[in-house]
């Protein structure tokens, strides 16, 4: 796939992952949020827990669920994002929590809490 279709496919699912957690009750507080250390897909919050939210989309499972692409080392790379979010934002004292949107074919989402 080319990257600007690949760029497209990802910008299509962070909208769709958007939607979902507005639809659910989530306050959107960033989006794409960037550091030196990494990039964050989705700030929000849910009830009074920050929750940092990895969207990976896959048009189809051929190779493998788009949720097996957050492996350790993206997550490693999450965590010291959101750390520096968190000081950042004076929210260190804040309850939080890391998420996994998988969209795949057809749009179809699975929401992952306490993913790590």
């Amino acid at each position: 796939m080319k990257e600007n279709a690949r760029c497209k496919l990802g910008a299509k699912g962070e909208e769709i992952a958007t939607d979902f957690l507005k639809q659910n009750g989530y306050k959107i507080l960033a989006r794409n949020y960037k550091s030196n250390r990494g990039e964050i897909d989705i700030i929000a919050e849910d009830k009074n827990t920050i929750t940092f939210v990895e969207v990976k989309t896959r048009k189809n499972n051929n190779f493998s669920y788009p949720q097996e692409a957050v492996d350790v080392f993206k997550q490693q790379h999450i965590k010291k994002t959101a750390l520096e979010y968190l000081v950042k934002n004076k929210l260190t004292d804040s309850s939080c929590r890391f998420d996994v949107i998988a969209i795949s074919e057809e749009n179809n989402i699975e929401f992952i809490k306490n993913a790590f």
